[in-house]
């Protein structure tokens, strides 16, 4: 399991590449944030995490099955993977993070063009209506009526 790269992957590549390209900036693996997560859009309050169907335990996916040899060692990590994504969200979650997963499945090159303008319309919509909540309220102007009887 050394060889196996958690960094620099090929699905991680292609969000990334794809982020750039259309004006996204942003941070890989940010320390200060729980679970390190793969992509960090500060701009929009955002985490994208790219996970390996196989690794991350992706139900119902094709690409991942239960290897036949130490199926119960393999049972546990996985399912453990999958507890921890859980709890990285939720931490980040609670301290006003948005978290979106990308899984390999999706980036596959049938539907790679669909997901990635999905992950654009969502950081777009994310970022207006961060705006919309972050707007200033400013109060409206007294009425002079109201003024003149006081």
């Amino acid at each position: 399991m050394a060889a196996i790269r958690g960094k620099n992957t090929k699905p991680e590549l292609l969000v990334r590449k794809f982020l750039w390209s259309h004006g996204f900036r942003y941070r890989l693996n940010h320390r200060g944030l729980p679970g390190k997560p793969d992509i960090v859009l500060r701009k929009y309050r955002t985490c994208i995490f790219v996970n390996g169907c196989f690794w991350h335990k992706h139900e119902g996916c094709k690409y991942y099955s239960l290897p036949k040899s130490h199926s119960d060692f393999w049972l546990r990590k996985m399912s453990r993977n999958q507890q921890r994504d859980k709890e990285v969200q939720h931490l980040l979650a609670r301290m006003g993070w948005h978290c979106i997963t990308v899984w390999e499945c999706q980036l596959k090159p049938d539907c790679r063009e669909a997901t990635l303008q999905s992950l654009e319309l969502t950081l777009n919509k994310i970022f207006l209506d961060d705006r919309r909540v972050a707007k200033p309220y400013t109060l409206p102007e007294a009425d002079p009526q109201l003024a003149a009887e006081e």
